[in-house]
């Protein structure tokens, strides 16, 4: 993450260096952090590990609580104008993006605290922790696209490739998540049912941000 955030800035940087950049990188790295801890999150509970995962959660929101002040930050520093127009908008859209995709990193924390109650059936545990190990993936080729901003923007395509590869396939375990559910229907309760759906769902836009964040990137590379 520090490597991503120092070429980050080098590639800003060429525009102009200012408080906003500075704090973008912050809310950039921040954003695509808490995947990371998310996942671990889910690994403690599908290991029985109460205490680590409530732990984990915690700093997720804290983290979360960090972002969201960022972001305003962010915004308010655009929204002055220091930075050229067509800058601003790039810098904006990328922010907004990955942003969004924080959100719903907290909407699956807050559903996975709550499943916390409950016993979940251990092949769609083992079909919700893969999803997130590909987030995982997921964000590691993002980061790596935007570290490629910096380096050489001719492979940001190819490497923001491997989001959407990746993002199908969350898809397809999304789609056996749902199958499982009919498998299980008789096992859980209504409310372990519905709190598994939406948790299924976040984890779901988690990738299709990643992917609608990629494709921001090719065009942030092709104004390199």
């Amino acid at each position: 993450m520090k490597k991503m955030s120092r070429i980050l800035l080098n590639w800003f940087e060429k525009r102009r260096k200012s408080k906003t950049l500075q704090l973008a990188q912050d809310q950039i790295t921040k954003a695509i952090g808490t995947v990371l801890e998310l996942d671990k999150a889910l690994a403690y509970f599908s290991e029985g590990r109460r205490e680590e995962v409530e732990q984990s959660l915690e700093r997720l929101f804290s983290e979360e609580v960090i972002i969201d002040n960022l972001r305003k930050n962010v915004f308010e520093e655009l929204s002055k104008g220091e930075l050229p127009p067509n800058y601003r908008e790039d810098l904006w859209g990328l922010v907004e993006h990955l942003d969004i995709m924080a959100d719903y990193v907290k909407d699956s924390a807050r559903c996975l605290k709550l499943l916390l109650e409950t016993k979940v059936p251990k092949e769609i545990l083992d079909v919700l922790v893969n999803m997130s190990k590909l987030l995982v993936e997921c964000t590691v080729f993002l980061s790596s696209s935007i570290e490629m901003l910096g380096v050489n923007p001719s492979q940001v395509r190819e490497i923001a490739n491997e989001v959407d590869t990746i993002e199908d396939r969350v898809d397809d375990a999304y789609l056996q998540t749902k199958l499982l559910f009919f498998k299980y229907t008789n096992e859980m309760d209504c409310a372990t049912m519905i709190v598994l759906r939406d948790f299924t769902e976040y984890l779901e836009r988690i990738a299709d941000m990643c992917a609608d964040t990629a494709d921001h990137i090719r065009v942030l590379a092709l104004h390199g």
